[in-house]
């Protein structure tokens, strides 16, 4: 017990990350069912039994992004009491998770407003449920950063959440938008969201890098605005510019990265037309590696 003590670990402590544990298995849980329920199917059935192999990577996608929401309302500390932390725990990953669905769904709706996202992942649809799972991911990420960001546990506070997660979908719309006019400039006007439906996995591996990548620099707006909970506007434009910015510092950044390290490499035509899912997996992960290095500089 002294070693433990000597460390910080109280018998306090150890008990409320007990807690905190439970309420995430127990939610973690929940989103997995969750995941058959808003479609209409057994999931177990659609993992095991049909081995949907589509349906198996939006799942992982959907229970990847409530962890990701989960470690925003883990705080490590001792609350003032164990009704409290779960309480709060409770209502930070319930929140969590009606956001990464509410997110799900603002993003079928519009992002990929061409396509029946449902139908493709039930049919089996690899393509579609990649760029589904890093979506999520994508919100997920968004979402920890304003739990970190927003403080104490009020009406205000939920308000403050929301609207910065309701920036943060814009944005991916937005992402999706120019990322579906530059597919089509360089292959006929065609439709990117055509060519998911048709199985193109490169393309999706690739968008699915922007989108992350794009969640991960939203994370730097959270160091350079101040939480104000009743400040409802300022909060509004404050994540609006600052997402805007670093959306535009980003694809600069990509452009130019992705031209030296994949230099004498013509990334159209690799991931566009040859379907070239290793050029795409190098273009997804450049993007994600200069995500993380810029946040970490804004840090």
């Amino acid at each position: 017990m002294t070693l433990f003590q000597d460390f910080g670990i109280t018998p306090e402590l150890v008990t409320i990350l007990a807690i905190d544990l439970t309420i995430a298995v127990i939610l973690l849980t929940l989103m997995r069912y969750l995941q058959g329920w808003s479609v209409r199917v057994n999931s177990s059935k659609e993992l095991a039994e049909r081995d949907n192999f589509a349906f198996g990577i939006s799942t992982a996608g959907a229970v990847a992004a409530l962890g990701i929401v989960l470690t925003g309302a883990i705080t490590g500390a001792a609350a003032p009491s164990y009704l409290t932390e779960a309480i709060g725990m409770s209502a930070y990953g319930l929140f969590g998770l009606v956001l990464i669905k509410f997110g799900r769904y603002l993003h079928d709706k519009i992002a990929l407003n061409e396509l029946d996202k449902n139908q493709q992942i039930l049919k089996g649809n690899v393509s579609v449920a990649i760029v589904d799972a890093s979506a999520a991911i994508a919100t997920a990420i968004i979402i920890r950063a304003v739990l970190l960001w927003a403080e104490d546990l009020t009406l205000d506070t939920f308000i403050a959440i929301f609207s910065a997660f309701a920036i943060s979908q814009l944005m991916l719309v937005l992402l999706t938008r120019l990322r579906e006019k530059r597919f089509a400039s360089r292959n006929q006007d065609s439709s990117m969201q055509l060519a998911l439906v048709q199985g193109h996995t490169a393309l999706a591996i690739r968008h699915a890098g922007f989108m992350i990548a794009m969640a991960l620099s939203f994370n730097a707006a959270s160091h350079f605005i101040l939480f104000n909970p009743t400040a409802y506007v300022t909060n509004i434009i404050g994540w609006l510019v600052f997402s805007i910015i670093m959306l535009v510092v980003l694809t600069l950044l990509l452009f130019v990265i992705k031209k030296l390290v994949l230099a004498r490499i013509d990334l159209a035509d690799e991931v566009e037309r040859q379907h070239n899912i290793g050029i795409a997996a190098v273009e997804m992960a450049i993007s994600i590696a200069i995500a993380l290095i810029l946040t970490a500089l804004m840090a």
